[in-house]
């Protein structure tokens, strides 16, 4: 079971009560635009985890890699 905590952003009354004219669901709304930055932030975290490797992946022989895998797996 997931476990929740109570978040609160104080917003000018107008701005609520124009969302609430509009029928906008403001805590499923807040929900779903945190849920989309955190996964932005995720991915573009990653991106640059994947940056910092690519220097390390290029200086992978893919031959040798390729032998060594075949070598391992002929020694069982």
């Amino acid at each position: 079971m997931k476990r929740y905590v109570t978040v609160s952003a104080k917003v000018p009354v107008e701005l609520k009560e124009e969302a609430e004219r509009l029928g906008i669901r403001i805590s499923a709304f807040l929900r779903k635009a945190l849920e989309e930055e955190v996964r932005r932030r995720k991915l573009q975290e990653l991106e640059r985890r994947v940056e910092e490797l690519r220097g390390v992946l290029d200086k992978v022989d893919v031959d040798e890699f390729v032998q060594l895998i075949r070598a391992d797996r002929e020694s069982r």
